[in-house]
C-alpha cells in the first residue's frame, strides 16, 4: 500500500513535508492511562500557551495560514486542524475524549503544533493520496449521511473517490472515521521543509514509539516530500 502526493501540488507548496505513521493490529476498545495522561498534559500546556492570546498570530500557526492562502483557501473561514484545536481550547471549551487513537493523535498534534489526521484503512486496500479533487469524488461530513462534492482545484486526502479530508488539512469525513473497531490506521503529519520538518520528524518518531509501546502493534513510519512523493509499506 502507498501514500502519495500528486506532484503538481508541490508547484504551490514546494516545501510540503508530510510525516507518515501507519499502525496495524491496534486494540482501540480499551482504556489506556498513558494516552489519557498525554492528552491531559498537552491540553494544560495549550491552555497556558494561549491564555489571552490569538491563536492565528502564533508563529507556528502562521505558516499554515499562509499555505492555505497559496491554495486559495480563506484561513479565517477554514482553519487547519491544529489551529482549530488550539482555538477551541483558547476559548475555554473542553476537548472531549473520543477514543484512544484519536486522543493519542490530538495529544501529539497539540504537543508539536502540527496538523495530524487519523484514517481507518480497514475499509479499502486502495492507496491513500493527497491530490486535487476530480470528477466522482464525494465527501461525507463527520456525523452526517449527506454527501458533498469538493470544489474544482481543491486539495484533498482521498482513498479512491472517497474524500477523507477536504481543503487539505481542514476537516475529515465520515469515511475512514476512527471507531472502537479500527485496528489499521494511517496518520499524516503535515509540515514544511525548512520550517518545521524537524518537529514533524520528532512527532513521527514519538507517535510510532507510543503506538508500539502502548498497543504492541506493527508500525512503520517515514515521510513524503517533493523529492520523495510516495511512501510504500507492507503490513
Amino acid at each position: 500500500m502507498r501514500f502519495k502526493i500528486e506532484k503538481k501540488i508541490f508547484d504551490k507548496l514546494d516545501n510540503l513535508y508530510v510525516g507518515v505513521v501507519v499502525a496495524k493490529g491496534v486494540d482501540n476498545t480499551k482504556k489506556y492511562p498513558q494516552i489519557s495522561q498525554a492528552l491531559t498534559e498537552s491540553l494544560k500546556v495549550a491552555e497556558d500557551r494561549f491564555l489571552d492570546k490569538k491563536v492565528k498570530e502564533d508563529e507556528l500557526i502562521i505558516p499554515y495560514r499562509e499555505a492555505f492562502r497559496k491554495l486559495g483557501i480563506n484561513p479565517n473561514k477554514f482553519q487547519c486542524s491544529v489551529e482549530a484545536l488550539f482555538g477551541r481550547i483558547a476559548k475555554g471549551k473542553k476537548l472531549p475524549s473520543i477514543n484512544p487513537l484519536v486522543d493519542l493523535n490530538n495529544a501529539v498534534s497539540l504537543k508539536h503544533t502540527l496538523p495530524m489526521g487519523t484514517h481507518d484503512l480497514g475499509r479499502s486496500s486502495e492507496d491513500i493520496e493527497m491530490r486535487y479533487a476530480r470528477s466522482g469524488d464525494t465527501f461525507t461530513p463527520m456525523g452526517s449521511t449527506e454527501t458533498e462534492t469538493p470544489e474544482d482545484g481543491e486539495i484533498i486526502y482521498a482513498v479512491g473517490n472517497e474524500v477523507r479530508t477536504r481543503r487539505w488539512a481542514w476537516r475529515q469525513s465520515e469515511y475512514g472515521k476512527i471507531t472502537p473497531d479500527t485496528n489499521y490506521v494511517f496518520f499524516p503529519i503535515d509540515g514544511f521543509r525548512g520550517v518545521n520538518n524537524t518537529e514533524a520528524d520528532a512527532a513521527t518518531k514519538e507517535l510510532a514509539e507510543l503506538l508500539q509501546n502502548i498497543f504492541g502493534c506493527e508500525v512503520v513510519s517515514g515521510y513524503v516530500d517533493r523529492e520523495h512523493p510516495e511512501f510504500e509499506w507492507s503490513l
